[in-house]
């Protein structure tokens, strides 16, 4: 199954009273499982930046001047969504966004009924905890040491192990030593990312000798009444 864990930057809290999506991260995975796909974008708002939403993500007006429009650019993030679940944290709020976005370009806006919220997944599966995606990265064992400010890819990374968690999980730090690099822009880590190429050890033969098929036929034949006759 494909499903797109995504988040969004933003100018603020409401896209009714101006608010405008800055950037978005997407990350692919099929069957719980990221494949390296990812979509990264930041757009041009055609407006300011207020301080307070500018200490969140670090992303200026000066910085966002020169990105391209949302409506310019649209068709790359609908081709790479697809039909596919879209997964975010409190996904409410990254929806109103972009559906924003795509209402602004006259595009069809996403239905949510493709929506699915890690909040409240998480709210159902931890009761009373805390529900930030630094809590839950915490509960879970999962680095987020990089995460200096939120980033939109960054932040769809992290949320995309949490999700893995919160539907039945997997066993964090198990990767054999695989080696992970950082990808950075601005000055700033954007994100962690498994490195690719890494040397894969030749398959082994495990084939029974016939040494060891005539002890298994001595021991089978030492057997008393066995249960397959």
């Amino acid at each position: 199954m494909r499903e797109i864990v995504f988040d969004t930057e933003t100018t603020g809290l409401d896209p009714k009273t101006g608010d405008r999506m800055v950037e978005i991260g997407c990350v692919e995975m099929v069957n719980l499982v990221p494949t390296g796909e990812v979509f990264h974008a930041y757009y041009n708002p055609e407006r300011d930046m207020p301080a307070g939403a500018e200490a969140v993500h670090g992303l200026s007006a000066a910085f966002l001047s020169d990105k391209p429009l949302f409506r310019d650019t649209a068709h790359e993030l609908l081709d790479f969504i697809g039909d596919a679940p879209l997964i975010a944290h409190n996904a409410g709020f990254d929806f109103a966004f972009l559906n924003a976005e795509l209402t602004l370009c006259e595009r069809e806006a996403i239905c949510m009924s493709r929506m699915v919220d890690t909040v409240a997944m998480a709210k159902k599966r931890h009761p009373g905890a805390k529900l930030s995606l630094d809590a839950l990265c915490s509960r879970y064992g999962i680095d987020r040491s990089h995460r200096v400010k939120h980033g939109a890819l960054l932040d769809a990374e992290l949320l995309a192990q949490v999700y893995v968690e919160l539907k039945g999980g997997r066993q964090i730090g198990l990767e054999l030593a695989a080696e992970r690099v950082q990808v950075v822009e601005q000055d700033k880590v954007v994100a962690v990312r498994q490195a690719p190429d890494r040397p894969r050890r030749e398959p082994r033969a495990h084939a029974p000798s016939e040494e060891e098929l005539a002890r298994h036929r001595k021991f089978m034949s030492g057997i008393e009444n066995p249960l397959w006759g």
